[in-house]
């Protein structure tokens, strides 16, 4: 389907062709790619209130700035739309997060404009801070560094590490806070208060602009002026607040807060900015979905990413055909029965690291928001916070999407399972993530929670063991963790009684007689894919699944070794370390002979795309396990 790109976006290829705009081509340049985002994301889909949000700030900053010398960090990186359109990459935006096309987020390979790769959150500081100490050490004393951190980003406390250093660095660093009081939730905790103090400050906003006016004269008379003028700048802040700047606490000069909508505006600012030597911040409020009607008055944390089609013109979303039996997400199911469950017990409490809506424990948050906690964008801390509430006997159910989770590893190591505490994980979002790509895949965690001490490891195959592992769990008195994919499951009636389940035990499916197929979690599903058509072609496959790796059934697995020599494994996660690598372990510390096969996620990075199109590159689809199981007979035999 054309796009239309407008007269003046249409021959940008580049943000060198933005240099000689006139203001007034400018701000005719931000409507274009504002509609321009509207048009691609109503058909393709995608992120989209984010995007939209920072369309004259993308415009100013690519303007103003030497764009690729200069470097410029995108933080979180669905804001990153217009910088990819303006950036060489429009005509393939219709191809963004789609198999084989444009990654969703930045990405150094795809684009010498994308400085660094950014897929989650709250790293842009950190590295937009080390290349420019790189750059002093090199003596590229023009290079302009500058990371646009935003959407919830700043609540992390990776930002603040970075901060604390950049204030004593001296280094030619700009951050530009995008302020929207939204991640994709609304933002949480004491810093969304204390921005919202200082953009609301009438009495401090009415002085602004005239302060920074005395400070460009004043600066010209030299540098022991501008030193005055700053300390009088700071004062004015510190009494019109009534409270001590954060930012200039930790040294950075802080400018703002200004409009983010005013692309002359901003791009005056920034022109200012590129003549103060040191690290400062420019605190710039915007509205997240800004130009686009539904998103600005109605659910932003819906319009953060649609998900389906919709009607640029209505805001109406494209109906999806209409289903009767629909199996559950799987993130609903665990929404649904950790209410279940802490209506029974008054222990059970919920935290996410502001993923309430996205792992729905927003449903709980809403019923029971004395027991449920969205502690932001902080990974390690929901981590630790969970420990200290299983140290006072509480049950802690704590999810973390499975990339996610990588950023707390320190933290499940050493509070949680070297003290042995009573903490659940839920991992959401674990195995191909589908287009989100390789930043949020959840690739690695059966390898890495299976190495530590006292800590079940385990994952369902369908919703109703995903409600029968996290009612065992409440009941056990060690770390549990559970895994479970993005998307829906496929059972309809998934909402039946809890049972109970021993832990390391795992249940045969099906009887078979020339070759075992192991499975651990919703891998499963493909293999009995897999087993049905093999019946087809009079291949007799048995099926187990595990349900857990740590511990393993052992007794079962003294019965594959014992009655099969040629056995497949099967998992949604890496190879090295994972699923396959454990069931081999056992086969060779308990001297079993037999052939193994493991399938799951090879020893690269994997791209975006549809989940079904990724297990097939991967080789685990029913396809790749039936084509593995023939091949393994064939040579056999």
């Amino acid at each position: 389907m054309l796009i239309h790109q407008g007269k003046i976006l249409k021959n940008i290829g580049s943000p060198q062709d933005m240099k000689a705009l006139s203001l007034d081509e400018l701000v005719l340049l931000c409507g274009e790619l504002r509609q321009f985002i509207i048009d691609n994301v109503s058909i393709y889909g995608g992120h989209f209130g984010a995007s939209l949000g920072v369309v004259e700030l993308t415009v100013a900053l690519h303007h103003v700035f030497n764009t690729p010398d200069d470097m410029l960090v995108w933080d979180v990186g669905h804001q990153a739309y217009g910088h990819k359109i303006l950036t060489g990459r429009k005509d393939d935006f219709h191809t963004n997060r789609r198999y084989k096309g444009l990654s969703g987020f930045p990405k150094r390979s795809e684009s010498p404009y994308d400085a660094f790769g950014v897929g989650h959150s709250s790293t842009s500081i950190s590295a937009a801070l080390g290349m420019a100490m790189a750059s002093a050490y090199k003596n590229e004393n023009e290079r302009q560094h500058i990371a646009v951190i935003g959407d919830g980003a700043m609540t992390a406390g990776m930002a603040f590490e970075a901060m604390n250093h950049a204030g004593v660095s001296n280094s030619n660093l700009l951050i530009v806070l995008n302020d929207n009081c939204m991640a994709i939730d609304p933002n949480v905790g004491a810093l969304k208060d204390y921005l919202t103090d200082i953009t609301t400050s009438h009495t401090y906003n009415k002085f602004r602009d005239d302060v920074w006016k005395l400070l460009g004269k004043i600066s010209k008379f030299g540098p022991n002026a501008q030193a005055i003028a700053s300390n009088m700048e700071a004062a004015v802040k510190a009494a019109f607040l009534k409270q001590s700047n954060l930012f200039e606490s930790l040294k950075l000069r802080y400018f703002g807060p200004v409009d983010g909508h005013d692309v002359a505006h901003l791009i005056e600012i920034f022109k200012d900015l590129k003549d103060i030597q040191g690290p400062k911040l420019l605190h710039v409020i915007t509205t997240k979905g800004k130009g686009y009607k539904f998103a600005e008055e109605g659910n932003p944390t819906f319009w953060h990413a649609p998900g389906v089609k919709f009607d640029k013109i209505t805001g109406e979303l494209q109906k999806k055909a209409a289903q009767t039996n629909q199996a559950p997400k799987f993130q609903d199911v665990f929404g649904h029965t950790i209410l279940e469950l802490a209506k029974q017990n008054d222990k059970i409490m919920g935290i996410t690291p502001a993923m309430p809506t996205g792992c729905s424990l927003n449903l709980m948050m809403k019923e029971m928001p004395h027991r449920a906690f969205d502690v932001g964008i902080a990974e390690q801390h929901a981590v630790t916070f969970s420990a200290g509430l299983a140290v006072q006997g509480l049950i802690p159910f704590c999810n973390i999407y499975s990339s996610f989770m990588q950023r707390a590893y320190d933290q499940v190591v050493h509070d949680v399972c070297l003290q042995n505490l009573h903490v659940i994980f839920c991992l959401d979002r674990a195995g191909i993530a589908g287009a989100d790509g390789p930043t949020h895949h959840g690739t690695y965690d059966i390898a890495y929670m299976r190495c530590l001490p006292n800590l079940i490891v385990s994952a369902p195959m369908d919703e109703v063991e995903l409600r029968n592992l996290m009612y065992t769990a409440t009941e056990t008195q060690q770390p549990f963790s559970i895994r479970y994919p993005r998307g829906a499951g496929h059972i309809v009636d998934w909402q039946q009684p809890l049972q109970m389940l021993q832990i390391g035990k795992g249940r045969k499916l099906k009887t078979g007689t020339d070759i075992a197929i192991l499975s651990f979690g919703t891998a499963g599903l493909q293999a009995a894919k897999a087993i049905e058509i093999l019946h087809t072609e009079d291949i007799s496959a048995a099926h187990y699944d595990l349900r857990f790796v740590k511990p393993l059934d052992t007794k079962m697995l003294d019965d594959i070794f014992t009655n099969f020599d040629k056995i497949i494994t099967v998992e949604d996660g890496c190879l090295q370390g994972g699923f396959g690598s454990a069931i081999v372990e056992y086969m060779a510390d308990n001297q079993y002979t037999a052939h193994v096969k493991r399938l799951g996620m090879p020893d690269k990075i994997i791209e975006h795309g549809e989940q079904s199109d990724l297990y097939a590159e991967c080789g685990y689809d029913a396809a790749s396990i039936c084509e593995a199981a023939k091949k393994m007979i064939e040579v056999l035999i």
